[in-house]
């Protein structure tokens, strides 16, 4: 499997996996990512792969120093029951 990347040109993180693609969209402020969406290919659904994305997603964004803010109900969720995130809160 690929690690997840920054799709800075349509402004989404993307994890590719057999032959789809999952992202989630974000908007940047100048210190803040802000995911607005997350979305699974339905043949991928249930294995885990969100999350994966949510985690690859958040390390890139806690290498780039910036916080998050969960604006889609699934980051909202990942970022409650990860408290090794919380720093990131934004």
């Amino acid at each position: 499997m690929t690690p997840v990347r920054d799709n800075k040109t349509q402004s989404r993180f993307e994890l590719d996996v057999e032959g789809g693609t999952a992202f989630a969209n974000y908007r940047l402020t100048p210190s803040v990512v802000i995911i607005t969406h997350t979305e699974t290919p339905r043949a991928l659904r249930g294995r885990g792969i969100a999350s994966q994305l949510v985690e690859g997603a958040l390390a890139l964004i806690r290498a780039d120093g910036r916080k998050v803010i969960g604006a889609c109900g699934f980051v909202g969720d990942y970022l409650s029951k990860h408290p090794e995130y919380a720093d990131m809160v934004g």
